[in-house]
């Protein structure tokens, strides 16, 4: 089993960047007052998606792969690349054999993370033994990648829509950004089950969490 050795991160948000004003984007009535602002749009979300596939398709092209989809914040950016990989194994001259698995992990309640981490679905990966395996996340990567090791999978690569600067601690195949470390929304990703249906990444404000505080 082999596992990649190095960080690849192309797009980059500093510390200090203060994100897009909400003015400047369309987003649900009913989230007015609870965000701060937009750190990354989904127009460009969806770019930086495509290019990950496609770096994905350079890697990865003619191996049988098997996506472990990480739930519950991990399901939109995995349903978009596999779209796009799909897509570019329909036209390339490498294509990718491709199952998909879907595991759960909680760890967070309300905006801190703890030490009590549940994987569900993930009992016997078996399956994987022998195979190339991606595994979609950008939380409790370490505790997740040792229990898919053990398993004894060819390869493992990480892919990752965002990766907060503290964490990186691991290999990644692909980061579509790292940012700031501060506590984001949307895209799939929540606060207690709010802001999935926010299309944007976006940092929610003092408000919104006091709102839907548990």
């Amino acid at each position: 089993m082999s596992r990649c050795a190095c960080v690849i991160v192309s797009s980059q948000i500093g510390d200090d960047w203060p994100g897009y004003s909400l003015d400047l984007f369309s987003y649900p009535a009913h989230y007015s007052g609870d965000l701060d602002c937009v750190i990354v749009p989904h127009g460009v979300i969806m770019d930086r998606t495509e290019r990950l596939a496609r770096n994905i398709m350079d890697d990865l092209g003619d191996h049988h792969i098997v996506v472990l989809c990480v739930l519950k914040g991990g399901y939109q950016f995995c349903a978009d690349l596999v779209d796009q990989i799909k897509a570019l194994s329909c036209t390339s001259e490498h294509t990718i054999l491709m199952r998909v698995h879907f595991i759960r992990l909680k760890s967070y309640l309300n905006d801190q993370s703890t030490e009590d981490l549940h994987i569900l679905g993930a009992e016997d990966l078996s399956f994987l033994t022998g195979k190339v395996g991606i595994v979609g996340t950008g939380k409790t990567m370490e505790t997740l990648l040792k229990h898919v090791e053990a398993f004894r999978p060819k390869m493992i690569k990480v892919a990752g829509e965002q990766w907060k600067t503290f964490t990186f601690n691991t290999c990644l195949i692909d980061v579509g950004f790292e940012i700031p470390n501060r506590f984001v929304v949307g895209y799939a990703l929540d606060y207690n089950e709010y802001f999935r249906d926010l299309n944007h990444i976006c940092v929610i404000s003092d408000s919104g969490k006091k709102k839907y505080k548990i």
